[in-house]
């Protein structure tokens, strides 16, 4: 086996494909990242049996092949490299890296005990990875990072026709966030639990062009740009999160999202941990409020319009703070039933697109 690549393009391949790499490895080839010399391509894998990722890049191929090599040696060392074409050499149980003037000669990992990969599910259809990717964080700051319960950790994705939708809840809160795509049936139906932490490396890796997006027998499959990601799923399991999310508001607050977080930010310096954020809403504005102990307190006033009952009200800070990020407007429209019920954080529009329901806390 032997190529040539670009320093830069490799490395990125490489880096991308080893935040896949499991951090317990079942197997000790599982540590690897197998690399594939095609005619004029190569091919970088990794695969725990759950996850699998793939990503295609340009090469100059003299000798096709294949070998594996431990992934986070050869993601340290391509980083690390001058800004000089790589090339790579296999001979017998070593590959040799040389770029410039560095040479490193790195011991290699059985190739025949590495798993062979899923292939992409059939794809169901595919949306701008913009979108895709701004949907998901919207979402997966509300899953939860335990993983007692699965289905918490998750993300529903629910497929009608032209309309997606994300949900995600951590029993304190639920995101939801609504998009158009392009599916290859007009009358696509389907609704699956992603693993939260998957589909937010695969938005954070994302570059122009669209996603493609794939279903199959207990995986999913997301496709950009010559990068392919497969994860086995979640059971289907969920909450019926839509019903919650449709309450009657009789109490509506409008406030400009930049200096309400900003407000936030500074007052919750004096809040001490675990400790609530007390917004008290009135004709013009909203009273941010915090502290009081050993610390001591803080207080700012931020314009809002009120349509409603005076209220005060407390959440967590940053649940009240990852609720309003999630805003892709200027305003936020907080809607409020009383001091002790869950409240829904949107942006202004008459049907918003990203719905953020939080509980509120006990006041003091």
């Amino acid at each position: 086996m032997k190529f040539q690549v670009n320093r830069d393009v490799l490395a990125d391949a490489v880096a991308w494909s080893a935040r896949a790499l499991p951090g317990r490895p079942a197997l000790p080839v599982l540590s690897g990242i197998l690399l594939e010399a095609l005619d004029d391509s190569l091919a970088l894998s990794v695969f725990d049996y759950d996850v699998s990722a793939r990503a295609l890049i340009e090469a100059d191929v003299a000798e096709p092949g294949k070998v594996l090599i431990p992934g986070r040696v050869l993601a340290e060392i391509t980083r690390s490299l001058p800004a000089e074409p790589v090339q790579l050499v296999t001979s017998g149980a070593e590959a040799v890296l040389t770029c410039g003037g560095a040479e490193f000669g790195l011991l290699t990992m059985p190739v025949e005990d590495f798993p062979a990969l899923p292939a992409m599910p059939a794809k169901v259809g595919a949306v701008g990875g913009g979108v895709f990717a701004t949907a998901v964080n919207q979402v997966a700051v509300a899953a939860s990072r335990d993983d007692t319960l699965p289905m918490l950790t998750g993300i529903r994705v629910d497929i009608d026709g032209t309309g997606v939708s994300l949900a995600a809840t951590d029993r304190y809160r639920i995101a939801a966030r609504d998009f158009l795509w392009n599916p290859e049936r007009p009358d696509a139906q389907a609704a699956m639990m992603v693993p939260a932490r998957v589909m937010v490396e695969v938005a954070r890796s994302l570059r122009a062009g669209e996603v493609s997006v794939g279903i199959g027998d207990g995986i999913a499959g997301f496709e950009c740009a010559g990068r392919t990601t497969t994860v086995r799923l979640l059971d289907e399991q969920f909450i019926d999160y839509r019903s919650r999310l449709t309450d009657d508001w009789p109490i509506r607050a409008t406030v400009k999202a930049a200096p309400f977080v900003e407000a936030v930010k500074r007052v919750a310096l004096v809040a001490e941990r675990n400790t609530a954020i007390r917004l008290s809403f009135s004709e013009g504005q909203v009273l941010v409020q915090a502290g009081g102990g050993d610390i001591g307190r803080g207080a700012e006033a931020v314009g809002a319009e009120l349509d409603g009952d005076d209220i005060q009200i407390a959440f967590q800070p940053h649940f009240l703070l990852e609720g309003v990020a999630g805003v892709q407007t200027e305003n936020v429209v907080i809607n409020m039933v009383s001091p002790t019920r869950p409240v829904l954080i949107t942006d202004d529009g008459d049907d918003p697109s990203f719905r953020y329901l939080v509980m509120s806390l006990r006041l003091n």
